[in-house]
């Protein structure tokens, strides 16, 4: 059994000062002896034995003495001050929190941006600070403001109708189309834990290649809601919808849209059944758009159903053009090691400002548009959109009131047909 910290250094000090006065071949004996007793590497006792109890300095105005692997600390001039790291902050929760990878490029687009929109007030020097700070250094000036900032959904796909067999499958390796317009869709409910009744769902399109994202509401599943708001959504697209792809759910596979694809001339199809990754590229945005900005609670009211669809229209020019986002580069696998690779962080507004296959006169167009928005606006905006949906679930969770004269019963449910389990349910009658 090896000997504990505390026995090892009352050994170090027995044996340190003996070490110092003997000759070579007692040093040696002594290092040996020392070495099996403590475990430790040779060289490592020996450093111990030769440097024990000589002072060490830590700081110019600090010394300790004792421990031999202490060393002089350099001290460094502090390249960023607090005005960085206060304007970096700030820059930081408008962006929604992002790291410091995907932060880094979006400085340089949205530093000059904000100052020019007067949200900034930066000299210069700071401003070029911001713009050149690296990823890493990103990360470590806001570590202690992310550490202030530290529920699964349910998955609502019902099989569809055998339509579905007459639509083409595809994985996500088979993507392969690197052209804006290729899509993949998918719903996200919002029954709050309860899927009984009707409650709003929202729509979610995203193209593969630039990661653009498009977002609409609907108050249900039903084909016609969400053919209504595909319909929508397309026209808001900056480019042409080439290709669709859904998972099997019936609100997706159905006549309507099959025929609807076929008269345009979309590419439709779908993925494989209980295999989420074949859309993974919607699904992450599942997450990272939708639930992070609108949450897990149950929205199920017309006045819910306004608030998400206006909530979106910002969310929409805040995320496409001041959220960047990493695509994979390449992926390679050393047994059970994968390495990846990512393309620099880019926002979807810039992949589509570069993509060859996008209309010059779209661009133009895409690109005023950019020129008139203020991220700093648009943030305010979306705080606004969700305090009401805090209010609108914080009323709709409140206790409603039962007056004295009336009093709430539950009498079982008579058997039959439609209600095989003779339950119970509440009826409420006037009068004592």
């Amino acid at each position: 059994m090896r000997l504990t910290m505390k026995e090892r250094k009352t050994l170090t000090k027995a044996l340190a000062e003996q070490y110092r006065r003997g000759s070579k071949g007692l040093k040696g004996e002594i290092v040996d002896q020392f070495a099996e007793a403590t475990g430790y590497n040779r060289c490592y006792a020996t450093r111990l034995l030769r440097n024990h109890g000589k002072r060490v300095y830590v700081r110019p105005d600090q010394a300790v003495e004792g421990d031999a692997h202490l060393r002089p600390q350099r001290t460094h001039r502090r390249t960023y001050d607090e005005n960085v790291v206060a304007a970096l902050t700030k820059i930081w929760e408008l962006l929604d929190y992002m790291t410091g990878k995907r932060l880094a490029p979006a400085l340089r687009e949205v530093v000059p941006r904000l100052v020019a929109c007067r949200e900034l007030r930066l000299k210069k020097s700071l401003q070029k600070q911001l713009m050149n700070i690296s990823p890493a250094t990103i990360d470590r000036l806001l570590k202690p403001q992310r550490a202030k900032h530290t529920l699964k959904g349910r998955a609502t796909t019902k099989p569809g109708t055998l339509l579905k067999h007459q639509i083409p499958i595809r994985t996500f390796s088979d993507w392969d189309d690197a052209r804006a317009g290729f899509l993949e869709m998918d719903l996200v409910g919002h029954d709050g834990g309860r899927a009984e009744g009707d409650y709003c769902f929202t729509l979610d399109l995203t193209d593969v290649d630039t990661g653009w994202t498009a977002l609409a509401a609907v108050p249900n599943k039903a084909q016609i809601w969400v053919f209504e708001a595909l319909q929508g959504l397309q026209r808001r697209l900056p480019f042409p919808v080439l290709g669709l792809d859904s998972d099997n759910g019936g609100e997706f596979i159905n006549h309507h849209l099959a025929a609807y694809c076929i008269d345009q001339k979309i590419t439709f199809t779908r993925s494989r059944p209980w295999r989420k990754n074949d859309a993974c590229y919607v699904e992450q945005k599942n997450w990272s758009v939708v639930r992070r900005f609108v949450g897990y609670a149950r929205y199920d009211s017309p006045e819910a159903l306004q608030i998400l669809n206006d909530l979106y229209l910002i969310l929409s020019d805040y995320n496409n053009f001041f959220l960047p986002s990493q695509k994979l580069k390449e992926k390679t696998r050393d047994g059970a090691h994968v390495r990846r690779r990512y393309h620099p962080a880019q926002t979807p507004y810039q992949r589509v400002m570069e993509s060859p296959h996008v209309n010059p006169a779209l661009k133009k167009t895409l690109e005023a548009h950019y020129q008139t928005l203020n991220p700093a606006a648009l943030h305010r905006q979306i705080q606004k959109c969700q305090q009401k949906l805090l209010k609108l679930t914080a009323r709709l969770q409140q206790p409603q009131e039962i007056p004295h004269d009336e009093f709430t019963a539950f009498v079982p449910i008579r058997r039959t047909k439609k209600n095989r389990g003779g339950r119970t349910a509440p009826i409420l009658r006037l009068g004592p």
